[in-house]
């Protein structure tokens, strides 16, 4: 869990880190969240307004959290916890989503009206760009694509279904399935790992129409090059529809700061929004 204070150009001004508990007592989660929010905001002046990006899947707004790899919350009411701690406006999304709104805005698509970015680490998650704008879905769960369907008869995932990008690629699933963390995963694995965002990534670009995947987290981020190769060879075998064969894979721009910065993108949205009059979605 990782808390920041970030400048309107996208510059983090401090930021705190501490392990994600695995403890199921919610409390023990969201006291751990507490200790890093009020360690950043120490010593320095108070901001208008929190951004918070958090795994989902979430009801809208974030009024309740259910992270399929934060097994200690389910239907945690994370908005109203964190509003009634610092007394601000809290706006919540998904992670990946985050990282979307930040990669956008500062990172690696600058310029760029129509991709995906994914968060690969404990979990995986997604965020779609279409035209320029940020999709949100019913609930706000637009871009999941931790939960395409990448194995049709593979591992079991938290979901309830099998062969989730989720259960073949997270940090988690790659711990269960060889016993060590990711950290000490072979290359053969790293290369797996790619492989199977890869495919999910071809899926995407030919349904939605995009060129352009932006991939971070711990695990694709530690992976590195095995990871990357092996995902685009994956997407240039998928994708052969002309209009798709241009998609390319590469890292997140902004690296270990895109989930602050994304998270304070979230915030920055809310408030353009707040300040042009119109609804929060």
């Amino acid at each position: 869990m990782a808390a920041g204070l970030v400048g309107g150009a996208g510059e983090v001004l401090a930021r705190e880190e501490i392990p994600t508990p695995g403890a199921r007592d919610p409390e023990v989660v969201f006291d751990s969240l507490v200790t890093v929010v009020r360690s950043v905001l120490s010593g320095h002046s108070t901001p208008p307004v929190c951004g918070v990006g958090c795994g989902g899947p979430m009801t809208t707004g974030g009024r309740t959290v259910s992270p399929l790899n934060i097994p200690g919350w389910v239907d945690f009411p994370l908005s109203a916890r964190l509003e009634a701690l610092l007394d601000l406006p809290v706006v919540i999304d998904n992670d990946a989503k985050a990282l979307a709104l930040g990669e956008g805005w500062v990172g690696a698509a600058v310029g760029c009206t129509d991709f995906l970015a994914m968060v690969v680490s404990t979990g995986v998650g997604g965020g779609l760009v279409l035209d320029g704008r940020l999709l949100d879905g019913a609930h706000g769960n637009a871009g999941h694509i931790g939960h395409v369907i990448v194995e049709p008869e593979g591992h079991r995932c938290p979901c309830g279904a099998r062969g989730c990008l989720e259960a073949e690629a997270s940090g988690l699933s790659i711990l269960a399935l060889t016993g060590s963390p990711p950290i000490e995963a072979s290359v053969g694995w790293r290369r797996r790992t790619g492989t199977m965002v890869g495919r999910a990534v071809a899926s995407v670009a030919n349904l939605a129409d995009l060129q352009l995947a932006v991939v971070g987290g711990s695990v694709a981020l530690g992976f590195a090059a095995p990871f990357f190769e092996a995902a685009q060879a994956e997407i240039d075998a998928r994708c052969r529809l002309p209009y798709a064969r241009a998609t390319r894979i590469v890292p997140a721009g902004l690296g270990a700061m895109g989930p602050l910065v994304g998270a304070a993108a979230v915030a920055y949205r809310w408030l353009d929004r707040e300040n042009a009059g119109l609804p929060a979605r």
